[in-house]
This record gives structure tokens, sequence and C-alpha cells, in this order.
């Protein structure tokens, strides 16, 4: 028989007659807050009083079952195995705990967290020696692990040892650690006023990173020591180990400053060309806009006019090496020679102007390049005072062009209004 809110006895459910939605709408939130508020907080264990001798043994023995047991079953979690030694320290039970701390490492050697834990049980306990063989045993299986050097030589010179942490520091080095490891070594021999010892430092630094922003940091240790003989020295040394191949322009403007700032204007402009003239326009950027400035600031007009020349060199030489042919830019950087009086520089630049040929013998891609060759035999002529290297331009030009498809009427006025000239 079945009753109100069952199933009949064929087995389907009575019709539900009211299906409009609920006056209090109960939200998924709200079932999961409720269902956390009466799960009830978990039973905490009594705390246990001890009154003697025997109940702490007792305590301790059942902790100890306890542990041994968590370290059985997952005995490769050094979390449970630091609790354990953890648990046996606050019972005063130091040489437990150390026993606890091997057994940990035998099970993983390579644990960071362990040898820390045990060394800092050791030095809590005042037992620096213990502690010192904990360092030594971490860095010599781990010696790429930085903190355990850091804590190590910290550690030695915390208690006085500096000769101590001195020999830790050199071990270190031996492994060719990064930088900061060598500026944490400069700055240990700084602070007992070593300088020699951190000059000798600095010397192996460099071999080991040989990068220019380590040069300019023996540099700044050099000119805060008040030596500027050694300033220049180490500058000298970074020039010629670094290499063209793999010098930076900063090494060059820094080396400059330090002129500067010690009033030899005249040594900072030698070492500005120096550079300039060595490394490729792509890396000179910067030192080309310093240069600029030094010689606003220190030059007279010649010089001031000599930068400008260069900065435009500088624009050309980008502007042709993005497109070789572009002979209006090779008009213009002949002129910009011409006007600066070097004969050298402007037929450098009118030669390689005229190794641009067209590749396609069509007369309107050869119409701007013909008057580089009749501006080279000008210039020759006009400003050189060369008469016989204008004929040989003059020449080779008509040789060049492919006259039985098309010719240039003014080549050949322009030649013969020089022969004229000539008295020919």
């Amino acid at each position: 028989m079945s009753g109100p809110g069952t199933f009949g006895a064929g087995g389907r459910a009575p019709k539900i007659k009211n299906k409009n939605a609920a006056a209090v709408q109960i939200t998924a939130e709200q079932l999961i807050r409720e269902a956390y508020e009466r799960q009830g907080s978990a039973e905490k264990a009594p705390r246990q009083k001890v009154l003697d001798g025997e109940e702490l043994r007792d305590y301790q023995a059942r902790r100890r079952r306890e542990y041994e047991e968590g370290v059985r079953r997952n005995r490769t979690n050094v979390a449970e195995w630091l609790r354990y030694a953890n648990w046996e320290e606050s019972q005063g039970e130091v040489a437990r705990a150390r026993s606890i701390y091997l057994r940990a490492l035998e099970v993983d050697s390579r644990n960071q967290t362990t040898y820390i834990k045990y060394a800092e049980m050791e030095m809590k306990n005042k037992n620096v020696n213990l502690a010192r063989n904990i360092y030594d045993m971490a860095v010599t299986v781990l010696p790429r692990v930085a903190q355990f050097w850091f804590r190590y030589t910290y550690m030695e010179e915390l208690l006085g040892n500096v000769e101590g942490a001195r020999t830790v520091f050199n071990r270190w080095m031996q492994w060719e650690p990064p930088e900061d490891a060598w500026a944490a070594f400069v700055k240990f021999e700084l602070r007992y006023k070593e300088v020699d010892n951190a000059r000798a430092v600095f010397e192996r630094f460099v071999f080991v990173h040989p990068e220019p922003k380590t040069w300019l940091r023996w540099a700044t240790f050099e000119e805060d020591q008040g030596a500027p003989d050694r300033v220049r020295e180490v500058f000298g040394l970074a020039i010629d180990r670094l290499g063209e191949e793999f010098m930076d322009q900063r090494v060059f403007i820094s080396f400059a400053k330090f002129e500067v700032r010690m009033r030899e204007h005249e040594r900072a402009r030698a070492i500005y060309r120096y550079a300039l003239e060595r490394l490729p326009k792509s890396k000179a950027q910067a030192l080309y806009n310093q240069y600029t400035l030094f010689e606003k600031q220190f030059g007279d007009k010649d010089e001031i006019e000599a930068v400008v020349v260069n900065k435009r060199r500088m624009e050309y030489e980008a502007a042709l090496k993005a497109d070789a042919r572009d002979y209006d830019a090779w008009i213009d950087y002949s002129r910009l020679e011409e006007d600066a009086g070097d004969l050298e520089r402007a037929r450098d630049v009118y030669e390689r102007a005229i190794a641009a040929c067209p590749l396609v013998a069509e007369k309107r891609l050869w119409r701007r390049y013909i008057y580089l060759w009749l501006f080279y035999a000008l210039f020759e002529e006009t400003i050189a005072r060369d008469a016989e290297r204008a004929r040989q331009v003059y020449a080779a030009c008509l040789e060049l062009v492919p006259h039985e498809q098309f010719t240039f009427a003014k080549v050949w006025l322009q030649y013969a209004w020089f022969e004229i000239r000539q008295g020919s």
C-alpha cells in the first residue's frame, strides 16, 4: 500500500502539482558553506602533562616510535626527517638529532635544506667545528650551489676567522662561479682594507669573466682607490684582451670620461678618435654621440666641424650599406669629403662610387651614375690639380659606357673642353 509521497504499485512517481519556483532559493555556495560549518572542528589531542622522569621517557619513546614509523613509510620525504630531527632537538637530544640528519643525508645526499638545517642546529648549539664540517661536506657534494659557499664564508667571518673565510673564498673561486661570487670576494677583502688582495681577485675575475662590464668594474675600483695610473693600465689591458671583435663602445666611453674627470682633455680626444677609427659604425652610435658632446664642451670650431663631418659620414655609410646604388647618396658623400679637404678620402669615395655600376644596360639607370664620373674628373682637375688622373677618369668612363646601345654627349663634350683647357 502506497502512502503520500511514495511510489505507487506501478513504480511511477506521483505527479507534481505545483511547478512554481520556491519562495526561498538555495545557492550552491550556501550549500557548501553550511556543509563546512557542520563538519565541526577536528579533534585535538589532549595536552599531556609530564609529572616525572618515567612519564617523560614513556612520552619520548612513544613519539620516537611514531616518527620512526613515519620515516619508514615515507623514506624519501625529507620533511618527515626534518620534523623528526627538530623534535629531538627540542627535547635537548642533540646527538639523536644529529644522527637523524645523517640518516636523512644517506637517503638524499643532495638535498640542500637538510644541510642548511643541520648546520643551523650545530651553530645554535655552539658546535662550530661540526657546523664547519657540514658546510665542507655540502660544498664538496654540491660545489655549484652558491648559498652553501655564502653561508660558509659568512659563518667564518662571523666567528672572526678572516683567514679561514679567505681560504673558503679561494676554494670557491677555483670552480669559476658567477660574477656575484667574485664581487662578494672583492667586498670581503675591502672590508678588511686588503686592497692588494682585492686587486688580485680582480685580475682573476677578468680572466674568468672577460666581459666589458667586468673590466669596467675593475677600473671603477682602481679609481675609487685614487690610482689614475692603474685605471689607465686596466683600460689598456681591456682594449688589448678584448680586441676589436669583442670590444664594446662603453669601454672607450668610460675611459674617455675618466680622462675628462682627470682634466686630460687631449687624452680623452685621442681615445674617442682611436675608438671611432676601429669600431664598426654599427657599434659606435653612442660613441659618436658622446664624442659630439665632448667636442661641444671642450673643443674649438674646427674640432666641432670634424665631429659633424664624422657623424654625416656614418649616416652616408649606413644609407649606402642598405643600397649600394643610391647614386644621390654617393654624390652627396663625395661632396662632403671634398668640402672636408681630405683628398685621399674624397678619391676613395669616388672610386667606391664608380665601382657600383648599374647592372642593366638601360640609359635611364645610367643617367645619375654618369654624373659620378663627371664630378670625379672635375675633382681631379680643379681640386686635386692632377690633370693626368682627370684624363684617365674620362678615358675609363668612355670605355665603360656601352656605346652600341646608348651614349652620353655630355661626357664627350666635357672631355673635349678639358683637353682645350689643357692646351691640347
